[in-house]
């Protein structure tokens, strides 16, 4: 299967902005819940617990990750049904991770925005961004989750060019 990238990168100030996004045909409220409710992220990305208000924290269990790691997060911002920000820390690094959403030609459309300090990784970073959204659109169809040999090292020099 061939997946075209969408990528984009915008400067700002301190960084660049990785955004990724994609078009569903469906309610924002709908799309929402596909994001944020641990029962629904348990489709395409991986259950999470904990406190999902902002200040709070949360674990998610990355389902489509080799050996199924924990993620711990802290909700940095939570604004219904538009905007989630999202803060991990790993061994990779900081991440600072927003999900927009908006009302679009009668669906939703669904960014994935990270803020990075630099474009150092980005090769990996936006394939995987590219892999989860589309898991995403899978999960709400029920259709077979896309294979991550698909988007990467396919995509890597797309994004390393950007």
């Amino acid at each position: 299967m061939t997946v075209d990238p969408t990528g984009r990168i915008r400067p700002r100030e301190g960084g660049v902005d990785l955004t990724v996004q994609r078009y569903f045909q469906s309610p924002i409220d709908d799309v929402w819940a596909s994001v944020t409710s641990s029962e629904r992220t348990a489709l395409w990305f991986g259950p999470w617990s904990g406190d999902g208000r902002p200040g709070g924290r949360v674990v998610v269990t990355m389902t489509a990750e080799d050996g199924e790691p924990t993620a711990h997060l802290e909700v940095l911002a939570c604004e219904p049904p538009h905007r989630l920000e999202l803060a991990m820390k790993d061994e990779h690094g900081t991440w600072d991770l927003e999900l927009r959403l908006r009302r679009d030609d009668g669906g939703t459309t669904v960014q994935i925005v990270q803020h990075l300090e630099r474009r150092a990784g980005i090769g990996e970073i936006g394939p995987g961004w590219e892999f989860y959204l589309d898991r995403l659109a899978a999960s709400r169809v029920e259709s077979p989750m896309p294979d991550f040999a698909d988007y990467y090292p396919g995509m890597r020099e797309y994004y390393e060019s950007l």
